[in-house]
């Protein structure tokens, strides 16, 4: 099988990030397989991947990663995939501001940085794609996540900006908005939201402690729930088709919310929203 180019992901210790490394890597991708912590990227190098260490907030990080990239490839790299992201849950006003920067920091600055640092390479090779992982809370908002859907509101918008800029450049900038799918990160989640929110002094303290248990009732069954498999076959399609799209949703929930948000009064859609 030839090559079909390089690709750099970030966030691939598990869930979408390493279902993209496989099956990019099975459709004759080089994969560079990036994660924030050694011994995530000690397990990837162990599986068969290039693997480099990549925090996406940290500036320094970004400069041995991409430098020690384009030395092993001869400069060149085709496809990006911005997949890190994080999320600290809970109610607007129980965030502190460092719970926004923190969240923003990886979710929109550390991905745009990158993609900027990228830019100049794929310009001279005439053509590249980039694909962000953004999640349909980027069209819609819900409540106790207020911190992560204004992230990835923020990445939609500057992604769409991206898009028309380089319309005419060969570069292809395409989103993923995926809804529910099986991985560590609703875990990852509630653990961040244990250490940085003092639920026990909220005014939602009652509501926290439903959700969490609800949470926990439903972990294994949630409905229309898809593996990340199916996010990494969108991407793969970002990457390799002749007219990618400029919008992927996944999952049923996922087209059946960014319908309604066209469709329906901003009331009826909240009362909806709530319900989830």
């Amino acid at each position: 099988m030839s090559m079909r180019g390089v690709v750099l992901i970030t966030g691939c210790s598990s869930g979408i990030g390493h279902a993209t490394a496989a099956l990019l890597k099975s459709r004759g991708w080089r994969v560079f397989a990036t994660a924030r912590k050694a011994e995530d990227v000690a397990r990837l190098s162990a599986e068969g991947f290039e693997a480099l260490q990549l925090d996406v907030s940290d500036h320094a990080s970004m400069d041995r990663a991409l430098s020690t990239l384009l030395t092993l490839t001869g400069g060149r790299l085709d496809g990006l995939v911005n997949n890190a992201g994080i999320a600290v849950p809970g109610a607007v006003e129980d965030l502190s501001r460092e719970n926004l920067r923190q969240q923003f920091d990886v979710n929109f600055f550390g991905l745009v940085e990158l993609t900027r640092r990228v830019l100049p390479v794929m310009r001279r090779q005439s053509g590249g794609r980039i694909v962000m992982i953004s999640s349909i809370l980027g069209r819609i908002a819900m409540p106790w996540r207020g911190a992560y859907n204004a992230s990835k509101h923020a990445l939609e918008g500057i992604t769409d900006t991206l898009r028309m800029e380089l319309r005419d450049s060969g570069i292809r900038v395409s989103l993923v908005n995926p809804g529910p799918v099986k991985s560590r990160f609703r875990d990852n989640s509630l653990a961040n939201f244990e250490r940085e929110v003092d639920s026990s002094a909220s005014v939602h303290a009652g509501k926290y402690a439903r959700l969490k248990a609800e949470t926990g009732a439903h972990k294994d069954d949630q409905a229309f729930t898809v593996g990340p498999e199916v996010v990494a076959a969108k991407v793969a399609h970002a990457l390799e088709s002749h007219r990618p799209k400029a919008r992927y949703y996944v999952t049923l929930p996922a087209y059946l919310l960014a319908t309604a948000r066209c469709l329906l009064p901003t009331t009826w859609l909240d009362a909806v929203l709530a319900r989830i």
